[in-house]
């Protein structure tokens, strides 16, 4: 019992436990949400800086493209025209807030300017370059050796008619505005981010709660069954996992009080058993010491009844000794052919004559044809002591004791009935429990139909009680014929 408990305050015993539940259910469910996001908001920031450069690039490009056709098409009299054109072009250039518009000459200088700042410098980005060499539109984002800062450039080759490259149209465009349009964006991408942690977070906590509570509930109760309030019971609040953990507990609330209460009852039992024979013992003793020994018929009958106190203590040790070996595992069987009508046939005989000698009637019937099978007999024995035993004890005061053995189903079958006040339909289930005894107030351990039991249940057996208030109570023992039995 002592095991027992201290098993139920290691399991139960975990409020320090608690404590950390909740920060790791909130670090394990965070850490996930929180990289989550980081990927979420990373791969978002990247997708709105390719489109806004993306969009800003087609755009610069399509207006490179359109104006250096332009000067392709009409500007085809000669080299001074092309750039006496390309002053007026940059002088009514509308759009120099936005976009800084170059003519750059065969050189790789700048030419005109709507800036007027990188006049005769040289760009030094690679789409000028590829424009020369290539003839073809061409693009650059990067860092503008000229004024040192992140832009965006497009070259458009000027071409005569002979498709000579006369010079490079150049668009350039700081991505100032849109470097501060993808960084708005990340910055809404992870507000948004930040309060999906947030909600998860506040939901975790308030979930959390919805299962420490009452877990910790439980734990409190869990914790004063442990320290000695066996049968305590716990709420049950919710139809969950947590009322299936109530439920197990209240169970072994239950369990626990019960094997208390048994435990109580037992060592109450042992004690008033063994002092009775161990008083009759002692008194007839001394009895015998004082006497002075001439009387015969007085001195056999202190020895007879030392003799009989004797063989019930002896009796209660086996008991004991074979509940030990039940509880431990050590009960084992020894197999071999056995006649069962034999060995139940000598105890019936056995207890016929002693029970007429008390007014009971024992009866007994039986098949024409009952199989050997492969059995302890000495458990078997045991088993039918018991039983027998039991119902002499119980049912003496309906004066009739009825058993039987058959086969019934491939199983053998035997029957003890006595007719005494029968057991209370509350008790009935408990009554092969170890220690049980019930409301019954006749002498004994409680521990022999448990003993029982386990014997049948290593033969793969069965043992049942059935008893009806007032009418009495039927044993019956199943024992399955084996399909090497010796007939």
């Amino acid at each position: 019992m002592g095991q027992l408990k201290d098993s139920f305050r290691k399991v139960f015993g975990f409020k320090h436990l608690l404590r950390g539940l909740r920060g790791r259910w909130m670090v394990n469910s965070l850490a996930l949400i929180f990289l989550l996001v980081i990927v979420a908001v990373t791969a978002y920031s990247i997708a709105a800086a390719s489109y806004y450069t993306s969009n800003l690039r087609a755009a610069v490009e399509s207006r490179a493209r359109a104006t250096a056709g332009f000067f392709s098409r009409y500007i085809n009299t000669g080299y001074n025209e092309y750039f006496r054109t390309a002053y007026r072009f940059a002088e009514e250039y509308a759009d120099r807030d936005k976009l800084e518009l170059q003519f750059v000459n065969m050189h790789g200088r700048v030419e005109v300017s709507t800036m007027g700042l990188t006049v005769g410098m040289e760009p030094g980005t690679p789409d000028v370059q590829r424009a020369f060499q290539e003839g073809q539109v061409d693009s650059f984002i990067g860092i503008d050796p000229l004024s040192n800062e992140r832009v965006l450039s497009v070259s458009a080759p000027l071409m005569f008619s002979n498709n000579q490259v006369v010079g490079v149209m150049r668009y350039v465009s700081s991505m100032r505005l849109a470097d501060r349009q993808v960084i708005m964006s990340a910055g809404v991408a992870m507000l948004f981010g930040l309060a999906v942690i947030a909600f998860v977070a506040v939901s975790n906590l308030f979930f959390i709660r919805t299962i420490l509570t009452p877990i910790q509930e439980i734990n409190e109760i869990a914790k004063k069954i442990a320290g000695g309030s066996y049968g305590a019971i716990i709420d049950k609040k919710y139809n969950d996992e947590i009322g299936e953990l109530t439920d197990t507990i209240n169970n072994m609330s239950a369990e626990i009080s019960m094997a208390e209460r048994i435990k109580n009852d037992f060592i109450s039992s042992v004690s008033h058993e063994l002092r009775t024979p161990l008083t009759s013992i002692s008194g007839w003793g001394e009895t015998l010491l004082q006497s002075n020994l001439k009387d015969q018929e007085e001195v056999k009958k202190g020895v007879r009844i030392m003799l009989k106190e004797a063989h019930r203590l002896t009796k209660m040790v086996e008991e004991l000794l074979e509940f030990t070996r039940m509880e431990g595992g050590r009960m084992v069987l020894q197999m071999e052919p056995t006649d069962v009508r034999a060995e139940f046939e000598e105890v019936v005989f056995l207890y016929m004559d002693a029970l007429a000698r008390e007014g009971i009637t024992l009866t007994y019937e039986e098949s024409e044809e009952i199989p050997s099978i492969m059995a302890d007999r000495g458990r078997l024995r045991q088993v039918f002591i018991n039983i027998i035993d039991n119902a002499a004890k119980h049912g003496a005061d309906g004066k009739l004791l009825e058993t039987s053995i058959g086969v019934e189903s491939g199983h053998v079958v035997v029957r003890v009935r006595d007719h005494g006040p029968g057991i209370p339909h509350d008790e009935l289930p408990h009554v092969k429990m170890k220690f049980y005894k019930g409301s019954s107030k006749a002498r004994g351990s409680g521990i022999g139909l448990a003993i029982s039991d386990e014997i049948v249940r290593l033969h793969d057996g069965e043992l049942t009680v059935e008893s009806t208030l007032g009418e009495g109570t039927t044993v019956s023992v199943r024992i399955p014929v084996q399909m090497g039995s010796y007939s």
